[in-house]
């Protein structure tokens, strides 16, 4: 039985994206996957509503969030850490060697702009790190509070990890002023993983020029060299693209904003069930609008749970982490409707009898 996945990725794919992966194989040198890669990006480039340069990585976005430490960290980074996944900025720039410090606060509280700028004020950072979405937690952080507080420090890079947030809400790359944002096939853009995405400002292609051993295969400057021939640094998941390039289409014939809105009222209405039933993990103000994580205040069996979900066909998540079997995660992002929503919510009701 094929299970509806309510989980924070991989995400459900429609048929007509995993047929379109089944296109004969060409070569990655070739005009017609030149083609293929520029119209991938010309659309990536509108889906994150920017005109910087956008390279495709054959990478998870943790390969990007490491391309982003090694190319754009001189001085010193400020990684703000609000749950596993934010974390992972930190250990990245420490295990390359960059010199970081981490703003680290209680799992389910998020930042605000005035904690930001008090430790920017500081003058000690020449790049911030922000993961938009925890799905460890259920918190997004309030990214345009945030972006205004950088615009005030020309010096610093900003890096957003949007991997669980961008296609499911709006992220305007270049009026935020983000500096890289990376993002992963498998989550809001409901296309198999093994992919990852990243838009690149000038600024950031200035100051990786400066950055000395920046590797080979997470290099801003080379992913440019080959991004001017309309190609990729080396031999990519071709069917992959090309699946992401139809998956474009549709998300436009939705409509971006009906995209988001869509997003939006499936985290309502999977709030209102959890505030009915359970409690909601994060604190009010940074819920998220893709997935919800809930306190298992009932103590049930998660795992009795998603075995009886998963024979009628759905699964959900467990808590992350230290939270695990403390909460639970209901994903609700990519091409899910209301419809799978009410679904899930009417079987959870059955299963746990409430």
């Amino acid at each position: 039985m094929q299970k509806r996945l309510f989980i924070p990725g991989p995400t459900h794919v429609r048929d007509e994206i995993l047929k379109q992966m089944s296109m004969s194989m060409i070569g990655h040198r070739s005009s017609e996957f030149s083609g293929i890669f520029s119209e991938t990006v010309s659309k990536l480039k509108r889906l994150m509503y920017t005109s910087n340069r956008v390279f495709i990585s054959s990478s998870s976005g943790t390969g990007l969030m490491e391309s982003a430490v090694r190319n754009c960290i001189s001085k010193r980074c400020l990684n703000l850490v609000c749950g596993h996944f934010s974390g992972e900025w930190h250990n990245i720039a420490i295990l390359n060697g960059k010199p970081a410090d981490s703003y680290s606060i209680e799992w389910g509280d998020g930042f605000t702009a005035d904690s930001v700028r008090e430790r920017l004020e500081s003058g000690n950072y020449d790049s911030l790190c922000l993961t938009h979405n925890e799905t460890s937690t259920g918190v997004m952080n309030p990214i345009y509070e945030i972006a205004e507080v950088v615009r005030n420090f020309p010096e610093v890079l900003f890096m957003v990890d949007a991997v669980s947030s961008l296609g499911g809400v709006k992220l305007e790359v270049d009026k935020l002023g983000i500096d890289v944002c990376l993002t992963s096939s498998q989550k809001c853009l409901a296309v198999p993983p093994g992919i990852s995405v990243c838009s690149v400002s000038e600024k950031a292609l200035e100051r990786s020029k400066s950055i000395p051993n920046r590797g080979y295969y997470f290099d801003f400057q080379v992913f440019l060299k080959y991004y001017e021939k309309q190609q990729t640094i080396s031999t990519p998941p071709i069917s992959q693209i090309n699946a992401l390039s139809k998956q474009l289409d549709h998300i436009f014939e939705e409509g971006l904003e009906n995209r988001f809105q869509r997003h939006s009222r499936m985290a309502e209405y999977i709030r209102k069930w959890a505030l009915s039933n359970f409690e909601i993990f994060p604190k009010e103000g940074f819920w998220s609008d893709t997935l919800t994580v809930i306190n298992n205040s009932r103590g049930i069996s998660f795992a009795e749970l998603n075995k009886k979900l998963g024979e009628r066909g759905m699964t959900i998540s467990n808590g992350y982490g230290k939270l695990k079997e403390k909460t639970f995660r209901i994903a609700h992002m990519g091409d899910l409707q209301m419809d799978d929503m009410k679904e899930l919510v009417d079987n959870l009701d059955d299963i746990i009898g409430l």
